[in-house]
């Protein structure tokens, strides 16, 4: 992983897994992300939430990470949700439309509940 860019997770039950990211996510960075995800996925973990309470700054590489991944995880029957924001990574997401494609809530707990719902976005 790059210096500026930290990625560390917590497994929550068979298929949960958070996934904090931390630092800066931009076209240097997104790489790591984009294999650290992918390697959670074939573990076999469908239900990804990024906590980005301590993420400082996203590019559109950055944010294109989340969008390589999600229309695969809803056909697998999985989803990815966003908790912990911070109001200028927010204003980034609700700026590019992000908050209507994924459910972004203010805490992990929120997030994890919507998941045991089975409140999942579909890729219509």
């Amino acid at each position: 992983m790059t210096e500026k860019l930290s990625i560390n997770s917590q497994k929550i039950g068979e298929q949960f897994e958070i996934i904090f990211v931390k630092g800066i996510l931009d076209a240097h960075s997104a790489p790591d992300l984009e294999k650290f995800v992918a390697e959670t996925i074939a573990q076999g973990n469908i239900y990804l939430l990024f906590n980005l309470k301590e993420l400082d700054y996203i590019s559109s590489a950055g944010l294109g990470v989340f969008m390589a991944f999600v229309e695969d995880l809803r056909n697998r029957g999985g989803d990815i949700k966003f908790a912990e924001l911070t109001e200028k990574i927010y204003s980034i997401f609700e700026l590019l439309g992000f908050h209507l494609i994924f459910d972004i809530v203010p805490t992990n707990d929120q997030a994890i509940e919507l998941f045991n719902q089975k409140k999942l976005r579909t890729n219509e």
